[in-house]
């Protein structure tokens, strides 16, 4: 899946209150599941519930919740310029009217998403058993640093997503659907495409596949992170002296050290650097946090190609 999708993930996020795509799209996610992304690929590792990293007496799943079906029909890039009403022969109806309309896609990533009756299932009770995971997952079952839970997942009655792989592209469609002008025929059971030009993915899902999730990722505490940075900026400080007299020479070794390049690459890097007794199950949560994952997260699904 190539960075065209990226436009797609992007806007879904921000567009339905932070549920991202699965991936690769129509991937089922269930609450519980934890994964790790890895070369911009979603690795599902286990379920919480399924593996017995929390039993069944402290699970509470949601039911079924529906959702504002309004926040789940958007488009980017998107223009109609022909919508109307054509008339057909068949040799056993005769005479028959059918609507037609035509999707033009103005850029690459272009794209048009419709779901219908939206609806979730969530773990209702996360601030209960997030330290215990932090315990069991961190320490006491796992030595996880880097991981992701889902914890609410999104379902439809039918999704239908096309996204153009060039500029310029086009969706030409028809469908018998009476009252045209009122109903928008993409994602109408009855439409059928008659001509598409460049577009690179166009698929309609009509089982109720959880193929949209929120999750809760693996963070350090802000307290120890600051205390890394202090330290690692103070520690580097000064360090010609040292290089002078433990390798005799007049090396240039003065670095301009950016607090925020330091911040940016703390994160993946400070819990590698801990001395093997700092980090233990009586410590773990003085390390670690659960924070909502979010963009930065979509950005590393497409971190093989590029921005």
């Amino acid at each position: 899946m190539n960075r065209i999708y990226k436009n797609f993930y992007r806007q879904f996020y921000l567009k339905t209150g932070g549920f991202i795509p699965s991936k690769p799209l129509n991937h089922a996610m269930f609450p519980g599941d934890y994964f790790q992304i890895k070369n911009g690929e979603i690795i599902l590792l286990g379920n919480l519930f399924r593996n017995a990293i929390i039993n069944e007496y402290d699970a509470d799943v949601s039911g079924v919740l529906a959702q504002n079906a309004a926040n789940w029909s958007f488009s980017d890039g998107i223009s109609k310029p022909y919508s109307g009403r054509g008339h057909g022969h068949g040799a056993i109806d005769g005479e028959f009217e059918f609507s037609k309309q035509v999707l033009a896609f103005a850029h690459k990533g272009s794209f048009i998403f419709k779901a219908e009756e939206p609806e979730t299932v969530k773990i209702k009770n996360w601030n209960d058993i997030q330290q215990q995971l932090i315990l069991k997952l961190t320490q006491t079952l796992f030595t996880f640093r880097e991981l992701y839970v889902v914890t609410e997942s999104a379902t439809a009655a039918n999704t239908t997503l096309a996204i153009s792989g060039e500029a310029n592209a086009e969706l030409e469609l028809v469908s018998d659907v009476e009252n045209f002008g009122l109903v928008d025929i993409f994602g109408h059971d009855s439409t059928k495409t008659i001509q598409s030009k460049d577009i690179d993915y166009y698929h309609r899902e009509t089982k109720r596949k959880p193929s949209y999730f929120k999750a809760k990722k693996l963070a350090v505490q802000d307290e120890k992170l600051s205390y890394f940075i202090s330290d690692f900026v103070n520690k580097s400080n000064n360090s010609s002296e040292w290089t002078d007299s433990f390798f005799g020479s007049n090396f240039h070794s003065d670095t301009d050290y950016s607090p925020q390049m330091i911040f940016q690459n703390a994160q993946g890097h400070f819990l590698d650097m801990l001395q093997s007794s700092e980090l233990n199950p009586n410590t773990a949560l003085l390390y670690f946090k659960w924070v909502d994952a979010n963009l930065d997260d979509i950005e590393k699904l497409f971190t093989n190609y590029g921005n």
